[in-house]
């Protein structure tokens, strides 16, 4: 009954408040006495750890980590930069994730099989009738020409700046002293998940993704027995070539008619080898494996000696930008495909035959591949690694602070160690905005 009634005096008591500070004009004068009067309704104890606050918060420093902490704590920061999730590492036994939902994809199989039911043509819109898309040429041999550039700047600035990868896991870490962060968590590592730190390369920084070169889109896909005779040459160049680039090396065949589709069947009516298309000819006789550069000749016209570490870092990061953008902008019509249990990559409507996967579950399989459609992560894989913020100081990322550390792709990284600017995209991965404690501010942490 008691606390009924108090409940009740509480209540008009608030009542009354409410219509008292409605007639008030000035904001200042409102918001003083809510303040005062929530303020004197609390405990003692209460009232006494918020003094205790607003003086340790008047006090500190805003480079503290604990002053930080308490304003986050108290709401002083309204405004906060999103913080984005880092990429996560799949297991073994998972999956890639679908680009397009399955359920999707299963209502275009019904549409599909339907089709084939009905005998009638249906037209056929470029690349799938085996014409070029004439906007997207000029949009190649941009990302070719920014392919070559990327790879030369990262060659030169890595002259300067060490890359250090793991010999048991393969992680990589850009800059020197590598950390101390114990992430090494595979068959054969040491007990205490340390890295085994050699110095690494170009490749590691950049990885190249290599794919089938195939003479016709149209044609049949590389059987396992051909797997020998087929050259293999980078993704993201394949993809070029097949969208519009002429390399003699690397002969492709060009229709002047379209394919038609029939009942689900393409049907080709143009003369399989016409005159102008010598087979043969141009067409390198080595094989791949008998190929010691993997980049082309190309890279000698890219002129980088009149540029310091910090301008061939600014180009290189602008390739990287426009490389990735124009290879995605290419994938929405020429299509590529991946393994979804491995890194295979096939460019090109159709996945090859061949079987080399070793990947979860390929016993079932027989050794074939589970093709899916790529993303551009698929043909241009970045490799992230932690973010050094100051680069100049000796001392290595510790373990027990790899919570408050920022990642970066290897190759963004780098160029942002030889002074070139984070694009925004990776500003909130980069955590930026998260002050680092030291060793022994980190237990007072909140």
């Amino acid at each position: 009954m008691k606390l009924h009634q108090t409940s009740n005096r509480r209540l008009r008591f608030f009542e009354r408040l409410a219509v008292t500070l409605t007639r008030r004009k000035s904001q200042g004068e409102v918001g003083e006495r809510i303040k005062i009067t929530l303020t004197a309704m609390l405990p003692r104890q209460t009232r006494i750890i918020m003094e205790l606050g607003e003086v340790i918060l008047r006090n500190s420093s805003t480079n503290s980590a604990l002053g930080n902490q308490l304003k986050h704590l108290r709401g002083f920061h309204v405004v906060r930069q999103a913080c984005t999730e880092f990429p996560r590492k799949l297991k073994k036994t998972e999956r890639k994730p679908w680009v397009t939902k399955v359920n999707e994809l299963k209502r275009l199989g019904r549409e599909e099989r339907k089709e084939r039911q009905m005998v009638r043509e249906r037209i056929l819109q470029p690349p799938e009738n085996g014409l070029l898309v004439k906007e997207l040429i000029p949009v190649a041999h941009r990302v070719n020409a920014d392919r070559i550039k990327l790879f030369t700047c990262v060659s030169k600035v890595a002259q300067s700046i060490a890359i250090y990868s793991c010999s048991v896991c393969g992680e990589v870490h850009i800059g020197h002293p590598p950390h101390k962060i114990r992430t090494c968590n595979v068959m054969g590592s040491a007990a205490n998940k340390e890295h085994c730190w050699t110095r690494g390369d170009v490749e590691h920084a950049l990885p190249l993704v290599e794919s089938f070169h195939i003479y016709d889109r149209l044609g049949r896909a590389v059987s396992h027995n051909e797997r020998l005779q087929v050259d293999r040459i980078p993704a993201i160049l394949e993809l070029c070539v097949q969208a519009g680039i002429d390399l003699p090396e690397y002969p492709t065949r060009r229709r002047a008619f379209p394919a038609y589709s029939i009942s689900g069947r393409v049907i080709d009516f143009e003369k399989r080898f016409p005159k102008e298309d010598a087979p043969g000819t141009d067409i390198y006789a080595c094989g791949f494996w008998q190929k010691s550069n993997k980049i082309s000749e190309d890279n000698k016209f890219v002129d980088m000696q009149s540029c310091d570490l910090q301008g061939t870092a600014v180009r290189g990061i602008e390739a990287w930008e426009r490389m990735r953008s124009g290879a995605s902008r290419l994938m929405q019509k020429y299509v590529v495909q991946t393994c979804g249990y491995c890194s295979e990559v096939q460019v090109g409507p159709k996945g090859h035959r061949v079987r080399n996967c070793q990947a979860y579950k390929h016993q079932m399989r027989d050794g074939q591949h589970d093709w899916q459609e790529a993303t551009i992560d698929d043909v241009v894989p970045p490799v992230y690694v932690w973010h050094v913020r100051d680069h100049q100081s000796e001392k290595p990322l510790v373990n027990d602070l790899k919570k408050y550390y920022g990642m970066l792709p290897a190759v963004v990284e780098l160029f942002a160690q030889a002074g070139a600017s984070v694009p925004k995209c990776y500003v909130g991965m980069m955590r930026e905005d998260v002050m680092v404690p030291e060793l022994d501010e980190e237990k007072l942490v909140v």
